[in-house]
C-alpha cells in the first residue's frame, strides 16, 4: 500500500502544504507541487539554490511526512563509488581467514563465506535500495562531486539496482524517493537534469521569512520577527562572502528570544553579529553599512 493511500492529504498539493505546515515547514505551491510529483512519478527531484535556504530540510521533512527512513549521502570532492555504494569489511574478512586456517575448509568455501552479505558494508546508495519500505534518499550537495561520480549516479538512478560480482545483482524492491541538492558550485550535466524534476529554491520573501520565524518560534514578538527579516534581507543584498540563510535567521531569532530582547537596535546587532555572520571580512564590510542598518532597526 502506498503512502498516498495511507494519508489522503498527500494526494493534493494543498494537502501536502497542510501536512508540511503541521511539521513547521512552510512550503509554497512550487515546493508542494514538486513533492507531490516526486511521490506520484517516483522521479528524483533536483533542488538548487543558495546555501542556507533549506534544501536539505526538504528531504528531512518529506521523510517525516511519509513516516519513513531518511538515508543521506553527503557528497564531497573525491567521493567514490565504494564510499557511496558498498565495500567489503576487510578487517572482519581477514579475521575470519585467520580463524579458519586450520579448519580443513576448502579455499572456495572459505572465500564464499567472506564474500557473503555478512561481510558487506552497505553505504547509503545500496542501503536505500535494500529497505522493505521506500525510504527518502537525500543526495546532498551533488555539485561537490566530480563528473565521473555523476555518471555513475545516472546509471544507479535509472535502474535502482547494483551488481556485486560476488553476490550478483541486487535490485530495489521499492524505489526510494530521491532528493538531490546543489548549491551550483559547478554546473551539473544535462543528462542528470533530464532525469530529474527540478526546483529552484531561493531565499524566502520578507512575508514568508516572517512566517517561518513565527512558525518556528510561536512566542516571538511580531515586530521583532519583522525586524529580523528586514535586516537579513538587507544583508543578503550586500556582497558578503557568506550571506545568512534561513537557518541563520532562525538561530538569530532564537538567540534574541533567549536574551529576552523584544526589539532590535545597533547595540544588540553588534552583540549578536556572530550568530548570522560567520566571516571576518563580512564583519568588516558591515562597518560601512552601519548607517543603513541603524535606519532599518529604528
Amino acid at each position: 500500500m502506498s503512502q498516498t493511500e495511507i494519508n489522503p492529504l498527500l494526494t493534493t498539493v494543498e494537502g501536502i502544504q497542510a501536512v508540511l505546515r503541521e511539521r513547521n515547514y512552510i512550503a509554497d505551491l512550487p515546493m508542494a507541487t514538486a513533492l507531490r510529483l516526486v511521490m506520484a512519478l517516483r522521479k528524483p527531484l533536483l533542488v538548487e539554490g543558495p546555501a542556507g535556504v533549506g534544501k536539505t530540510q526538504v528531504a528531512k521533512t518529506l521523510a517525516e511526512v511519509l513516516d519513513t527512513r531518511l538515508i543521506r549521502l553527503q557528497c564531497y570532492e573525491g567521493l567514490d563509488t565504494a564510499q557511496a555504494l558498498y565495500e567489503w569489511n576487510y578487517p572482519k574478512q581477514m579475521l575470519h581467514i585467520r580463524l579458519t586456517e586450520n579448519t580443513g575448509q576448502s579455499v572456495a568455501a572459505r572465500e564464499a563465506e567472506i564474500f557473503s552479505e555478512a561481510y558487506l558494508l552497505r553505504r547509503p546508495l545500496l542501503e536505500a535500495i535494500s529497505q522493505e519500505k521506500p525510504p527518502v534518499l537525500l543526495i546532498d550537495e551533488i555539485d561537490r562531486t566530480d563528473e565521473e561520480f555523476e555518471a555513475f549516479l545516472l546509471e544507479m538512478l535509472a535502474e535502482f539496482q547494483v551488481t556485486i560480482p560476488e553476490l550478483g545483482t541486487l535490485k530495489a524492491t521499492h524505489r526510494p524517493y530521491v532528493i538531490l541538492t546543489s548549491n551550483r558550485s559547478r554546473e551539473l550535466s544535462d543528462a542528470l537534469r533530464r532525469r530529474c524534476l527540478y526546483l529552484w529554491q531561493n531565499y524566502p520573501s520578507f512575508e514568508k521569512e516572517v512566517e517561518i520565524i513565527r512558525t518556528k518560534l510561536p512566542g516571538i514578538n511580531e515586530r521583532l520577527a519583522q525586524k529580523i527579516a528586514t535586516v537579513v534581507a538587507h544583508l543578503r543584498e550586500l556582497p558578503l562572502n557568506k550571506a545568512p540563510g534561513v537557518a541563520e535567521s532562525l538561530d538569530w531569532a532564537e538567540a534574541l528570544v533567549s536574551l529576552h530582547q523584544e526589539s532590535l537596535d545597533m547595540r544588540v546587532l553588534e552583540q549578536t553579529w556572530g550568530v548570522i555572520l560567520k566571516d571576518k571580512d563580512d564583519l568588516t564590510l558591515i562597518e560601512a553599512h552601519k548607517g543603513r542598518l541603524a535606519e532599518l532597526v529604528a
